[in-house]
């Protein structure tokens, strides 16, 4: 069996401190790696870790309980708030984040980068949505403002420093999920507002957003090496390559995140039209 070329292996044993690399196994294909085994080092993971494996992994509930605490006033907060018509999008929202945060999803999006995008997108483009359609928040500014801010922030996650930052702090963690979902509903608050003369405007915004998923996909899709090296243990027990588990989130980016937006954003548009062909 060949071994992993020296300058290679020596980036691994710097960067990836959750895990003892035990065999390598050749060819490899530019910075890919094919990953034999891997000894977890329970002592070192992030929150919602450690990584689950596929035997664990409907068992790998996050019964955090300020998380519970959070989710449990913030649905009798909107349940108290939300009237008729806006009672299915504020349990829509309420279920995104529980699905986000408790599920067996936060676990593994510790040891996948893939789920990490899904992670992403529920927050985005279901919980927030819909959240800002049951109880709009912060509308003040103008939409190009929260874009730029929520766009920001998504790039701000993909940077792989501060992704190794999120990832050794639950601080930096929340911190970050916080900021993403604020700007997320403050951005779909607006977005989604009916004023007829901000229509063309909601429709440049959301296009705008689905522009931002369609670069951070094409990054991750296209990226000829590993960027986040935290995801290399956990893509290793779902039998992934870590290149190949880097490669998927990009595509989750792209159709999850980029399709619906740019079809919501023609079809804002579309009606924006024909109110005016009405009129």
């Amino acid at each position: 069996m060949c071994q992993t070329p020296l300058p290679i292996y020596e980036e691994l044993r710097r960067n990836v401190s959750p895990y003892q690399v035990l065999a390598l196994k050749c060819p490899i294909r530019g910075m890919v790696v094919e990953w034999n085994a891997l000894e977890i080092n329970d002592t070192a993971t992030t929150y919602c870790g450690p990584a689950p494996t596929p035997g664990n992994l409907l068992s790998s509930w996050n019964m955090d309980p300020l998380v519970l605490a959070a989710l449990t006033l913030l649905g009798l907060f909107l349940w108290r708030s939300h009237d008729r018509n806006s009672g299915q999008a504020a349990t829509i929202g309420w279920i995104a984040l529980f699905v986000a945060f408790v599920s067996p999803l936060c676990a593994l999006t510790a040891g996948l980068f893939l789920a990490r995008a899904f992670h992403h997108i529920i927050i985005v483009t279901v919980a927030a949505p819909a959240l800002a359609m049951a109880l709009p928040i912060l509308r003040v500014g103008t939409i190009g403002v929260w874009l730029a801010i929520l766009s920001a922030v998504m790039v701000a996650w993909h940077v792989p420093a501060v992704y190794s930052w999120i990832w050794q702090s639950d601080l930096a963690y929340w911190g970050m999920q916080i900021a993403m979902l604020g700007s997320a509903w403050a951005f779909w608050s607006l977005a989604l507002s009916s004023q007829p003369d901000q229509v063309l405007y909601n429709a440049l915004g959301i296009a705008g957003l689905a522009g931002i998923m369609g670069f951070l996909g094409a990054i991750l899709t296209f990226a000829p090496a590993i960027l986040y090296f935290e995801h290399v243990g956990g893509a290793a027990l779902w039998g992934l390559e870590p290149l190949t588990d880097q490669q998927l989130a990009g595509l989750v980016m792209w159709v999850p995140g980029f399709v619906p937006l740019a079809a919501l954003a023609a079809m804002i548009l579309r009606r924006g039209w024909l109110r005016e062909a009405d009129i």
